[in-house]
């Protein structure tokens, strides 16, 4: 009880009147034997009527389109479809991605950030499933897993669309499992030495959204994203204006 009172600020008194009321309640029991506080059944429901209350895209709406604003990157949400990762959200940033991607677009496992994560962090039947269908390379997809797991990020430049630069993060939910992919994108009207700091940024958002979610956090490398391989990021600094990145 004195850790409860010195925690919340209390005094012992104070602490053990509010804890008698809980426990009235059942909001909270006291473990006979260790004379430890724990949650009690009715926390417990409480806690789990607010979880079903969660707007998973409502969240991730206020998120990504706040990084859009704060980072001037496009941001992209995917989520695992019958075809695969499926863009279902687009935040667009300034200046503008013009792309042939948009919503309802699925990317590769292989050749995308977005995918990228998805092999790292997805359901391993329906990932394997549609390596399978698709083609698949095991080395290289067990390289991919490695990475993204040392840095809960994946960056890509031009391996989908030329001239396209892209950095995925995952989010994940109560249970530990992948939600959805955030995606920032950035063509040659932005500095490549910004990456970092976006990827850094876009970890912070989806760490945030994961635990907003209630969900864990896996541990990992995230203060040094990887670096994109060298010759793949030549476009010059940032200019204002909107930038082709499909080569149409």
């Amino acid at each position: 009880m004195s850790t409860i009172a010195l925690h919340a600020d209390l005094s012992p008194s104070q602490a053990h009147r509010y804890l008698a009321s809980l426990i009235a309640a059942g909001m909270v029991r006291q473990e006979i034997r260790s004379g430890l506080y724990d949650l009690d059944s009715g926390a417990i429901r409480i806690g789990l009527s607010a979880l079903t209350r969660l707007d998973l895209f409502a969240m991730a709406d206020q998120t990504f389109s706040a990084f859009a604003r704060e980072t001037g990157r496009t941001c992209l949400i995917a989520v695992w479809g019958t075809a695969g990762p499926t863009i279902v959200r687009w935040f667009p940033g300034y200046p503008p991605v013009i792309t042939s991607l948009a919503i309802g677009s699925t990317l590769p496992l292989r050749h995308s950030a977005t995918g990228h994560v998805f092999l790292a962090f997805g359901d391993p039947g329906s990932v394997a499933l549609h390596a399978e269908a698709t083609g698949r390379d095991d080395a290289e997809e067990e390289m991919i897993r490695a990475r993204v797991r040392r840095t809960l990020s994946a960056r890509v430049a031009g391996d989908l669309i030329p001239g396209l630069r892209a950095m995925s993060v995952p989010v994940f939910d109560l249970q530990g499992r992948l939600s959805l992919v955030a995606t920032a994108l950035a063509t040659s009207a932005f500095d490549p030495a910004e990456d970092e700091a976006t990827t850094a940024a876009l970890i912070t958002a989806c760490r945030s959204l994961t635990q907003a979610l209630g969900g864990p956090w896996p541990a990992g490398e995230t203060e040094a994203p990887p670096k994109a391989p060298r010759g793949e990021d030549r476009p010059p600094g940032r200019r204002r204006a909107a930038s082709r990145a499909d080569g149409r």
